[in-house]
């Protein structure tokens, strides 16, 4: 699974507090591609939760 972050991030925190594990916020949200394979499922959650709609995943 790839995950990105596009660049409409408005680093809210809604992916992070969701699923810290892969996410954390910089001046946007940052994919810890290590964690992803692991955490799929709450990858999935925090790319619905996200307000625009910023998380890729392929």
């Amino acid at each position: 699974m790839n995950v990105k972050v596009n660049d409409s991030c408005i680093a809210c925190g809604a992916c992070e507090s969701i699923c810290d594990a892969v996410f954390s916020i910089a001046d946007k949200a940052e994919v810890n591609a290590a964690a992803v394979e692991a955490n799929a499922d709450c990858v999935k959650e925090a790319a619905d939760a996200c307000p625009v709609g910023a998380i890729e995943v392929a």
